[in-house]
């Protein structure tokens, strides 16, 4: 929780101090901004920004007052645009933005992201140490981050071949079972065949006492005289 509360602070870095001319949207936006307006304020930079596009005040602070309403995505994409605006002479403004661009990147768990930024800030101002602090930070949580996708990584794996095990052990059963059907489908063929060889000897049996039956009324049998035509 301290760590939190101690990242979110470091937002709160402006550029008020960096020039003496301010248009009145920034100045404006900069008072909603300290007394937590910072959807208002939000409205007044990007008036600001539409009047000066290349205004590094207006990005950077349109930057912090996204932060602040957790729009973390859009802070990034302003922090790179006030980087971009930045005269590359001056290492303290580029510094400061490639720190809170590390604090957006760091609130969307984007950890890799957030050390380059955190890295770039620190190679523009080595004494930054809230900067080195949050880069601690940032490589413990991406170690963290690492550990829990290899673990999921393994699970997943476990799950697939528990799965394929399942599976073959299925088909195993399976196999199993169309071998027993085969062999009570033979078994079956061969009853039947047997069934068929007893009716079909049955039948002979039966044929050869009718033959002999009518052969013995034959040998019992008195010819009779054939009448003659005259």
């Amino acid at each position: 929780m301290k760590i939190l509360i101690y990242l979110s602070a470091l937002i709160l870095l402006s550029f008020e101090g960096y020039s003496q001319s301010e248009n009145s949207d920034v100045r404006q936006g900069n008072k909603q901004y300290k007394h937590g307006k910072f959807k208002d304020a939000e409205i007044n930079y990007r008036k600001a920004l539409e009047k000066s596009p290349q205004s590094v005040k207006g990005s950077f602070n349109l930057g912090n007052s996204l932060y602040k309403q957790d729009n973390f995505e859009e802070a990034a994409n302003n922090y790179m645009s006030s980087i971009n605006k930045i005269n590359p002479d001056n290492k303290l403004q580029r510094s400061a933005a490639f720190h809170n661009l590390g604090n957006a990147m760091l609130k969307s768990e984007k950890y890799t992201e957030a050390i380059d930024a955190y890295k770039n800030a620190l190679r523009l101002n080595p004494a930054d140490n809230d900067t080195r602090y949050n880069l601690s930070y940032a490589l413990n949580k991406l170690q963290q981050q690492q550990q829990q996708q290899k673990q999921n990584g393994n699970n997943k794996n476990d799950n697939k071949d528990n799965k394929d095990k399942q599976k073959q052990k299925s088909q195993s059963d399976n196999q199993k079972q169309q071998q027993s059907d085969n062999q009570d489908q033979q078994q079956k063929a061969q009853i039947s065949k047997k069934d068929a060889d007893r009716m079909l000897q049955a039948l002979n049996n039966d044929e050869q006492k009718t033959l002999d039956k009518v052969n013995k009324q034959k040998v019992k049998a008195v010819p009779i005289q054939v009448e003659k035509d005259w």
